[in-house]
């Protein structure tokens, strides 16, 4: 039986070019740190600036000569999606697109095209972002889910959330729209006769940022629980493994090993059977269209 994928399984990844969003904290932040650890040029795609770039002093706080660069990327905009779209496309070309950036349960928000945030952020602006850049990336293009998609439901009828909100179930749904657009996306890309795969991945229960909209007893209990779930170093795990590792193929999505997966080495993930159901991945992909603009043309 395998151990398990860890950052230590990371290969050389010298002369690549990784674009990971929201890399200025959290996962995303650990997972360019490794990547750059290993020669690779990391673009951080980030909403602000000024984070990213004391992330990148981070980073190069360990090892100086890492070669990054920033992107800025506001997923709660599409018209910014757009633009950062542009500058991608009229740069070099990009190995693997890995799309971390996400928001966690926060207060009713709406995007600036008046999208409730959690669902327009972690999949309206991620399938615009992918969409308008897929052609530019060679080898992997990374989603990254959440084991909430596994109580997630799909409704489009009330996408500002104006009638309710239940900042959870809306998460939850987010997450396994993630997860349709991954498996509807590989299996795109493969009938185009692309060699650019698609590979999903969820970090377990990683203590990170994300969760500082948990209500506050839960997170005063944080701390004791903190030995059962996944440090952001350790989270990143599957998501690097979905990056770099060397038996992974289109359509396969990865997670923590240990128990309901919530920590430990990464490897093979279970999704609902919701998340594999090709006609739910159609209808998202095309309201997505209709939603952003976007049409990815594959």
């Amino acid at each position: 039986m395998s151990r398990g994928f860890s950052a230590d399984d990371v290969g050389p990844q010298i002369g690549r070019r990784f674009l990971v969003t929201g890399a200025n904290a959290g996962i995303g932040f650990e997972v360019a740190r490794t990547l750059a650890a290993r020669g690779a040029h990391v673009v951080l795609a980030c909403r602000d600036a000024e984070k990213a770039e004391a992330a990148m002093a981070r980073i190069r706080s360990d090892r100086s000569k890492a070669d990054l660069s920033f992107l800025r990327l506001d997923l709660a905009d599409l018209d910014q999606v757009k633009e950062a779209a542009a500058a991608v496309l009229a740069g070099p070309r990009i190995d693997v697109l890995v799309n971390n950036a996400g928001v966690m349960i926060p207060p009713r928000t709406l995007t600036k095209q008046g999208h409730e945030l959690q669902f327009g952020v972690n999949h309206l602006g991620t399938f615009a972002f992918t969409g308008l850049v897929h052609t530019h990336i060679e080898d992997r293009i990374v989603i990254t889910g959440s084991i909430a998609h596994k109580s997630g439901e799909m409704d489009y009828s009330d996408l500002s959330a104006t009638r309710s909100y239940h900042n959870w179930a809306r998460y939850q749904m987010s997450k396994l729209a993630n997860l349709l657009h991954m498996f509807e996306l590989d299996r795109r890309l493969s009938a185009a006769g692309r060699a650019t795969q698609a590979i999903g991945c969820h970090p377990g229960v990683a203590l990170t940022e994300l969760q500082r909209h948990l209500p506050l007893p839960l997170r005063y209990m944080t701390p004791l629980a903190a030995p059962f779930f996944n440090s952001a170093a350790q989270g990143a795990w599957p998501t690097l493994q979905a990056a770099t590792g060397a038996h992974v193929q289109g359509g396969d999505y990865l997670g923590p090993q240990g128990l309901g997966e919530v920590s430990g080495r990464s490897g093979p993930a279970r999704a609902s059977r919701a998340a594999r159901d090709p006609k739910l991945a159609r209808e998202l992909w095309e309201r997505s269209v209709e939603l952003t603009g976007v049409d990815p043309g594959i």
